[in-house]
């Protein structure tokens, strides 16, 4: 009995430092109908008045109420933490995937340089080739003309050949 007329005097000594709201909702307790206290065993009864359940309220309010506001403060800031931490993640996700977006583009430099080499390689052939072709057909048109010389000294020396052979062939001698 001692403890809760202790109590209930902490209580009503710290009822200045309660919240408004809580002021309000002990206001409205105050209008409700007085609580009958029901015997817990039939030996003893007690009897508890209003203003010792208000008193304790107001005591058990007071003695917890500061350490719920700083958890819920706490709670706050950690929820506010957890945001900006999911956002921090976010930001490395996406440099991530630039990342790997830079990687498939090292990649594609990497295979336009293995093409450039491989045009490099096939213009060069290609210039080789042409080389080639162009010595090629210089030397059928010189074996072109060398044939066409050889057929027409051929033919002038079949010429020269009857001439001579006609020159060979006794002429009759005109008579005079």
């Amino acid at each position: 009995m001692e403890a809760e007329r202790r109590e209930a005097e902490e209580g009503s000594s710290s009822q200045n430092n309660l919240p408004q709201n809580i002021d309000h909702r002990l206001m409205s307790q105050e209008s409700l109908p007085p609580v009958n206290s029901v015997p817990v065993d039939e030996e003893e009864a007690v009897l508890v008045d209003r203003q010792a359940i208000e008193n304790l309220t107001e005591g058990l309010l007071s003695h917890y109420l500061p350490d719920l506001q700083n958890s819920k403060q706490t709670l706050q800031e950690l929820t506010q933490n957890q945001v900006i931490l999911l956002e921090t993640l976010d930001q490395e996700v996406t440099k991530f995937r630039e990342c790997n977006a830079l990687l498939d583009l090292n990649s594609l430099f990497t295979e336009a340089k293995i093409y450039h080499g491989k045009l490099i390689n096939i213009r060069k052939d290609m210039i080789m080739l042409h080389e080639k072709t162009t010595k090629l057909k210089k030397r059928a048109l010189k074996l072109q003309q060398q044939r066409q010389k050889e057929a027409l000294e051929k033919e002038q020396q079949r010429e020269k050949e009857l001439e001579r052979e006609r020159q060979l062939i006794a002429k009759p001698a005109k008579r005079l």
